[in-house]
């Protein structure tokens, strides 16, 4: 794993004399390539604009009383001054473009350009919701035939295109379950969440107006099932369930969850956002599921990151897709696709949709992305997909398992993700600190602190399009620096030493963030920046 590449570097081994950070300050602060880059505010002045325009030649005033009533306080800058100040920033991200992306519960795989190609062709990337339903024909196929496959991967009856990501599928999958208890008089007021759930699933379940009691987990990190048949009565409306969970484990007990659930006359929800790990190998219809949203963003690698754009589906059980919400596509007996809306809903007898999503029908771009990926990988390339994600999760664990304290691993494999806690650090050091070194590594760090099961939890998720020497690089950089952890290294609480900022007060930022740019205040008889010409 550590030998020599052709240059002679050895992985694990600094690389000497290219640190970009070394060597005197400069006068710009420019580092090389790396450049720095102050805020609009300070590149610009207020009292200028980019483009210099003719003041109108008289004529009627048609603002309607909307006229400006003192200046707007944005910096002007001109075309190139905007264009390099948002390059220079992009140039500062990283992106799974650029490398190992090892989110666990975040699934950043490559996004392949073919899926690229395929959205921005015509009659794909400029349809519009508001179109007549006969000028877009085609989508409507994309969207039927998209459902299909994600009906015939998860075993299940329906499908609910419109949501736009996981929380927002949670939150349908609920709604369907809250419709199916009241059509039949049944006012159950308790969702039962395990601890090894996605932190988004109490707040699905308080958010649609139920009370929200947790399912301890066992030594092993899996539901607890005699706990949770002691709980289950009349009063359990449905049970939220994240299979694989978030310890990065299947569970075992999927089958007979899901038979005591019914047995006691609830519904089981299943977080979908981890079905990567399972695609093509289970279908979650025969485990017993209900309702399971449908990362499009994660296992059919649509990109996402930065607020989305993200697509969730939630597929359906008999029991469940009466009550799905509208629209949605179906194919009529003479073989066309037809979009099911309110006017035409008992048309189809459809008249149990608990109401809609969203305003019109999801994520278009989403769902060519997605159906480009599942045909181009055909149903065998998307059970490899499964088994090359848990094996890369199952190297890591291997990899890592001697240095780094993992928690669950004596209890076997793992499937997509590895879990490890800071368990051997020295005292004073956190896993925030590992996190900000391998920041100088060259890595976005793992999953931090989640799940809370597990104390100063690092979830490492690697995702089937990563290559063996890709892995065996991150392995190297996470080892030093886990080294460094366990020895109490006092560098790593500055860290990061080598990104464009230092360590910032997170907390700080995230609960008193300054959203309006202040002029700072010169000292006494000093320009102003505005004065000094913006810098």
């Amino acid at each position: 794993m550590n030998a020599p590449n052709q240059s002679g570097w050895k992985p694990g081994t600094p690389v000497q004399d290219h640190n970009a950070m070394s060597g005197p300050d400069t006068v710009t602060g420019n580092r090389a390539l790396m450049l720095e880059e102050p805020l609009l505010f300070e590149i610009g002045q207020t009292d200028t604009t980019g483009v210099d325009l003719p003041e109108p030649a008289g004529g009627p005033n048609r603002l309607g009383g909307m006229d400006r009533s003192e200046a707007i306080g944005l910096p002007g800058l001109s075309e190139p001054e905007t264009v390099r100040h948002y390059t220079r920033l992009s140039r500062q991200n990283y992106g799974i473009d650029l490398g190992f992306f090892p989110l666990g519960s975040c699934t950043m795989k490559h996004n392949p350009r073919l899926n690229e190609k395929v959205a921005r062709m015509p009659g794909f990337a400029d349809v519009h919701p508001l179109q007549p339903v006969d000028t877009v024909r085609g989508a409507l196929e994309v969207v039927n035939e998209l459902a299909n496959w994600l009906i015939d991967l998860t075993g299940m009856h329906g499908v609910a295109m419109s949501p736009k990501a996981g929380a927002h599928g949670e939150l349908c999958g609920i709604l369907c379950i809250r419709a199916a208890l009241e059509a039949r008089g049944d006012a159950r007021k308790v969702v039962l969440v395990p601890e090894s759930a996605h932190g988004t699933n109490p707040a699905t379940a308080a958010f649609a107006g139920y009370e929200v009691e947790d399912i301890p987990a066992t030594s092993e990190g899996r539901v607890d099932l005699e706990a949770l048949k002691a709980r289950l009565g009349p009063d359990v409306a449905a049970v939220m369930i994240t299979n694989p969970n978030t310890c990065g484990l299947f569970e075992r007990d999927m089958k007979a969850i899901s038979d005591a659930v019914h047995a006691a006359g609830g519904f089981v929800y299943c977080d979908g956002a981890n079905f990567n790990a399972i695609v093509g190998k289970v279908r979650p219809g025969d485990l017993g599921v209900d309702a399971m949203h449908i990362n499009l963003h994660k296992t059919f690698s649509t990109p996402h990151g930065g607020g989305g754009p993200g697509s969730g589906p939630v597929v359906l059980s008999e029991a469940l897709a009466p009550f799905g919400p509208l629209p949605y596509v179906v194919r009529t007996d003479d073989g066309s696709v037809q979009l099911v809306e309110e006017e035409n809903a008992a048309e189809f007898r459809h008249t149990e949709a608990f109401g809609r999503m969203t305003a019109f029908h999801g994520q278009m771009g989403m769902f060519t992305r997605a159906l480009t990926y599942i045909l181009s990988h055909g149903a065998d390339g998307l059970k490899q997909v499964a088994e090359d994600a848990v094996l890369n999760a199952n190297y890591l664990l291997r990899s890592l398992d001697d240095l780094l304290d993992a928690p669950f691993g004596p209890s076997g494999p793992c499937m997509h993700e590895a879990l490890f806690s800071d368990e051997g650090f020295a005292q004073d050091i956190s896993t925030l600190d590992l996190a900000k070194g391998l920041i100088d590594e060259g890595y976005h760090p793992m999953t931090m602190y989640f799940p809370l099961v597990v104390h100063g939890a690092m979830l490492i998720e690697p995702t089937e399009t990563e290559s063996k020497a890709a892995l065996d690089q991150f392995v190297s950089a996470l080892r030093s620096v886990a080294e460094r952890a366990r020895a109490g290294d006092e560098s790593l609480k500055t860290a990061p030493h080598y990104a464009p900022r230092r360590r910032l007060d997170e907390t700080l930022a995230a609960r008193k963030p300054v959203l309006a740019y202040q002029e700072p205040v010169a000292p006494s008889g000093q320009p102003t920046m505005s004065e000094q010409g913006g810098r």
